[in-house]
């Protein structure tokens, strides 16, 4: 049987997933999880702490699988530094794995998107795992200044998020009818690794020179 802080904690998933994060009220979710208001305040305290949750318990197993695979892979290279495929192979497949298990919570994380909650999202729950990757590029990528590897973070974080997380459309006039990709629906395993691929490109490009 599931328990009450659970039950709240699905329901609000789905909801917030369906509706999104303004429009979602706890009066809602109670009524949806057929608990009392005392259960809510009991275990969460608010909307924006039930939220909170609902992320750290997808974030929480998706950030400590990354950090041991990555562990594992300094480990086996004994100092020497990782491709950048294997670190980008490292922070991406763990997602990969629980977007697949998951879909509902990638379309709660797309609604984080649109109603522009995702940067404070990230910066709660996954910037000490996105610290200890970017150290590992760094040491893959000497060549790159820190303000051009700063830049190209930045990047990925944005490609990333629209790439996961914002609603689909082909660019019109870009692709034709034939060429155009079936984007319903997503194909969320093979999104990942087409965007791993661009940003291993990325990445390992020459640096950007200045304009001064």
């Amino acid at each position: 049987m599931i328990d009450t802080k659970q039950k709240l904690l699905d329901t609000a998933e789905r909801l917030i997933a369906e509706q999104g994060y303004a429009a979602t009220s706890l009066r809602h979710i109670i009524s949806e999880a057929g608990v009392n208001l005392a259960a809510v305040h009991y275990h969460f305290g608010s909307k924006e702490d039930l939220l909170d949750q609902v992320i750290l318990q997808k974030a929480s197993s998706v950030n400590t699988a990354r950090l041991t695979i990555l562990d594992r892979l300094e480990k086996e290279a004994s100092g020497t530094p990782l491709p950048v495929s294997e670190v980008l192979s490292a922070f991406f497949e763990p997602m990969i794995e629980a977007g697949t298990r998951s879909p509902q919570f990638v379309k709660l994380m797309g609604r984080m998107f649109a109603e522009g909650l995702l940067p404070t999202i990230v910066a709660k729950h996954f910037r000490p795992t996105f610290v200890r990757f970017a150290e590992a590029l760094q040491r893959s990528l000497p060549f790159l200044s820190e303000a051009e590897l700063f830049w190209r973070l930045q990047f990925m974080i944005g490609a990333m998020s629209h790439a996961l997380c914002a609603p689909r459309a082909a660019p019109e006039g870009v692709l034709t009818d034939t060429a155009l990709p079936d984007f319903r629906p997503p194909d969320f395993e093979n999104i990942v690794r087409r965007l791993m691929t661009f940003l291993c490109g990325g990445f390992q490009a020459p640096p950007c020179p200045e304009i001064h």
